[in-house]
């Protein structure tokens, strides 16, 4: 899940942003160069290129599964992306910001940087692989990141930079103990692109693949000019990244876009880790969590909502099978499902399937409506501040509160013994219902988009016109008087039965995805 967790939460934002009718670029994609990458290929027997192809076509398929919309897929072995790194380096040359030096010191493979000594135990293993670190002396180029010393401390004490705060106090420590030169070439490594003015050295792979944020930008061939850029979209409003690689995108990134001319992305977001039962996730334990495995169980909703409603995005995580189905049942199969299910049977049964009124006459201080009304804007708040637990919340408040009305009201026996009075008060309790669920299927939609297109149909809409869908639909109002429904269908299983963790795919283990 360490890939798909910040994809599905960045999928989530361009949902959003784009309902608000905002322009979007949801940039993702893989990192395919370097060393670790081409050991990867030669234990499998295949040559680097080939191993990636194979990687990405599972990334792709399993945001597909995951109901990702992302505008664009950059792999760092794409042609306009090794044109674009080119660019960029060139410029930073021209700058002054890069010289040749000796460099010795203990190299991570997997982390695919150089390890202080304070970081390693004593016998130079990394703190995160618990593998040795190799002792390398070569000849590479620089980039003088301490020259943007004071420029960074300026941008890391803005408290919009990185998020949330615990990680921007943790990335300006770093920076207040003082930036370092970094090596951006490896003498040792022929998978990466080519040092243009030396291309018997290949440019260092996070300079490489950083940049895949503005290539994934770009049309092919149109050239990375800071004007191309700007049109495109950049900077950034937010980069999503774990918190194990914040150094790279909240010091290394900004020096390396101000050294090329270009502008620093606005926001850097470090999201926690996941763990599974408490436990931290990995081979050894047998209990890595395999995103194709659940989503192929429980299917994308329940997955997208789960890792989004459970966790606060920032926070480290933990999922647990049991919680997962409770949640999942409770809020989504039960609270919003049932809740559609019970009152579609019921209008079908009572009024031919067909709305009595327009939702616009529900009084404006009717208890479902008024809550409506006043949850829409605080879930758009929540999902602008990255509280995609609130959001969720928030929504989940209004068909709660339907599930209540309809038990209070028991309209099933004002339609059975009332009179024509109460029938009609109760034919309007279910037109409230129905559209307080409707109105939870477009607050939710960020994070369930399948659920929420199922709700909609469920309502007599086309996909044609879930999909025409904007955030202001999520105002009250929309069903009509004689607006006819379909024959009520379940448009969320509960969950049952039990999960098997699979370990994770060798070949996927060895390509990094960004979003």
């Amino acid at each position: 899940m360490g890939s798909a967790y910040p994809t599905i939460a960045a999928d989530a934002i361009a949902r959003f942003q784009r309902l608000r009718g905002r322009r979007v670029a949801f940039v993702t994609g893989t990192d395919e160069h370097g060393e670790k990458i081409a050991l990867a290929a030669a234990k499998r027997g295949m040559a680097p290129k080939e191993h990636c192809d194979d990687v990405v076509a599972s990334y792709k398929q399993l945001w597909k599964d995951l109901e990702i919309g992302y505008d664009s897929f950059i792999r760092t072995t794409d042609a306009k992306h090794e044109a674009l790194v080119c660019q960029v380096l060139e410029r930073v040359w021209e700058r002054g910001d890069i010289y040749k030096a000796n460099y010795e010191g203990y190299y991570c493979v997997d982390c695919e940087e150089y390890k202080d000594e304070g970081d390693m135990d004593a016998d130079k293993n990394c703190p995160v692989h618990r593998r040795p670190c190799v002792n390398r002396k070569e000849e590479n180029y620089f980039f003088a990141l301490s020259k943007y010393q004071a420029q960074l401390e300026e941008l890391c004490s803005n408290p919009d930079f990185v998020q949330p705060e615990s990680r921007r106090n943790e990335v300006l420590g770093w920076v207040k103990a003082g930036v370092r030169d970094f090596s951006i070439s490896r003498a040792a490594v022929e998978w990466g692109i080519p040092i243009p003015r030396d291309p018997k050295q290949t440019v260092y792979v996070w300079f490489d693949a950083l940049n895949g944020y503005l290539s994934g930008l770009l049309a092919e061939g149109a050239g990375g000019s800071p004007e191309a850029l700007a049109s495109a979209g950049w900077p950034a409003s937010l980069h999503i990244i774990g918190k194990d690689i914040l150094r790279f995108h909240a010091v290394y990134w900004p020096a390396m876009l101000m050294s090329a001319g270009l502008p620093v992305p606005r926001r850097v977001y470090g999201h926690g880790f996941l763990t599974k039962d408490g436990l931290k996730m990995g081979k050894s334990l047998g209990n890595v969590l395999e995103p194709t495995a659940l989503v192929g169980a429980y299917g994308p909703d329940a997955v997208r909502y789960y890792f989004l409603r459970e966790i606060v995005f920032g926070q480290d995580g933990d999922f647990s099978e049991e919680r997962f189905r409770n949640i999942v049942n409770a809020n989504l199969a039960n609270d919003v499902g049932n809740l559609l299910n019970r009152t579609l049977n019921l209008l079908k049964k009572n009024c031919g399937g067909a709305l009595p009124i327009d939702a616009a006459a529900v009084p404006a201080d009717h208890p479902l409506r008024a809550m409506a009304v006043e949850k829409a804007p605080a879930v758009a708040a929540a999902y602008e501040r990255l509280r995609f637990d609130q959001a969720c919340a928030e929504a989940l408040t209004i068909s709660g509160r339907g599930n209540q009305l309809l038990e209070e009201t028991a309209p099933w026996t004002a339609f059975k013994k009332g009179s024509e009075e109460d029938k009609a008060a109760a034919a309007a309790v279910l037109v409230a219902v129905l559209e307080a669920v409707r109105v939870v299927a477009v607050l939710l939609s960020p994070v369930t988009p399948g659920l929420s297109a199922r709700i909609y149909q469920q309502l007599g809409f086309t996909q044609q016109q879930f999909e025409a869908l904007t955030w202001a639909d999520g105002e009250w109002g929309a069903l009509q008087a004689g607006h006819a429904m379909p024959q009520p269908q379940p448009v969320m299983q509960r969950l049952e039965g039990d999960f098997v963790t699979e370990p994770a795919p060798a070949a996927a283990a060895a390509v990094g995805a960004k979003a």
